[in-house]
């Protein structure tokens, strides 16, 4: 494995990032036209349908087989916790909270997530999380709070604010439940995600008694969904397999930038000295993220499994000649117990403990 982190999964997430914070500003101006319940299920209703179609329309008209793993039974309890933290719970809190605040204030607030996620995936899945990634999460939290005070209210958090940091947290639990399943195809996981999400926030809508919205701001709401929501997940979900969670969300985390930067520009919002020191503090917390190096000498263990790959030093088992070992396949394969040291990320072959 090269030396320096993989250019294009990088460059995945931050488009993923950048379609995922431009859905900010759209949803701000969506909710003066749609109770926030609906545009959450709305939002997820339009990734899944929208991926689903897509999926179809490949497999009929694309001839050769998907080079793509498909989603095992063990998988399953980890997409299913995903639908239920991030596809259910929080763009519901997201939306009430979207409401009740700037959406530029709440697009830097969303880089929480980025630390919530690390946070889990250091104490609960055991990732490495070194120092500089420590520091990077401290400037990232401290840039949320600088967004999150209420100026004359001592030690106190807006009651706008409090449910997009639960929207982080549920957020930070999907990221890491979808690293289970970040093997299979993303294109079957975030249509899963989005079409079962969708219904489930589109019922709770109705059940509250939130309206169907007319049908230009329903199309509206499901475009960005597809594009916001279900292709950025798609992405996200292919950058995961290779950088590991904190480091993918570290990638992400600019998408809160975006989406504040959209939002001043188009939304006439005010550029504030809070808004700017929190986009100082957490800039720095993503540079100290996506500048970390790591390298050890560590042990794989041996482990079969099945995943989209070529044959790298990782993968150095023999199979049909009729596939090109340096194009991507999918097939279930080996992996024979080694120790050596180069540079790594937590991804797919490198969960291993420090």
């Amino acid at each position: 494995m090269p030396d320096k982190l993989p250019k294009q999964f990088a460059y995945l997430a931050l488009a993923a990032a950048f379609l995922f914070g431009a859905s900010t500003p759209a949803c701000k101006v969506l909710l003066t036209h749609i109770h926030p319940a609906m545009l959450a299920g709305l939002l997820y209703l339009g990734s899944g349908i929208g991926l689903g179609t897509f999926s179809i329309l490949k497999r009929f008209f694309v001839k050769q087989p998907t080079n793509e793993a498909g989603l095992s039974r063990t998988e399953l309890p980890w997409l299913a916790g995903a639908i239920v933290f991030g596809g259910i719970a929080a763009p519901l809190f997201l939306m009430y909270g979207l409401r009740a605040s700037s959406a530029s204030s709440a697009s830097l607030l969303l880089n929480l997530e980025a630390a919530f996620t690390a946070l889990i995936a250091w104490f609960v899945f055991r990732e490495n999380v070194d120092r500089r990634v420590f520091l990077g999460m401290c400037a990232i939290v401290c840039g949320g709070l600088c967004l999150a005070y209420q100026p004359g209210e001592s030690l106190s958090l807006s009651s706008s604010a409090l449910p997009i940091v639960a929207a982080c947290l549920c957020w930070a639990a999907d990221n890491n439940l979808t690293r289970k399943v970040s093997g299979a195809d993303p294109l079957i996981s975030a249509g899963l995600k989005g079409f079962v999400a969708g219904v489930v926030n589109c019922f709770i809508a109705l059940k509250i008694g939130d309206g169907i919205p007319e049908t230009s701001v329903l199309i509206a709401a499901c475009l960005v969904g597809l594009f916001s929501y279900g292709l950025s997940l798609s992405l996200y979900i292919r950058s995961l397999r290779h950088l590991g969670t904190a480091r993918t969300s570290a990638y992400f985390s600019t998408a809160p930038f975006i989406g504040a930067a959209l939002a001043i520009a188009f939304l006439n919002e005010p550029l504030s000295l809070t808004f700017t020191l929190a986009g100082v503090l957490m800039a720095a917390g993503v540079w100290l993220h996506v500048t970390e190096q790591h390298s050890h000498e560590h042990t794989h263990e041996a482990i079969e499994h099945e995943h989209q790959h070529v044959h790298d030093e990782h993968h150095q088992h023999e199979h049909d000649s009729s596939v090109p070992v340096d194009q991507p396949h999918t097939h279930r394969h080996r992996h024979e117990r080694i120790t050596h040291s180069h540079h790594h990320y937590p991804d797919l072959h490198h969960d291993h403990e420090h």
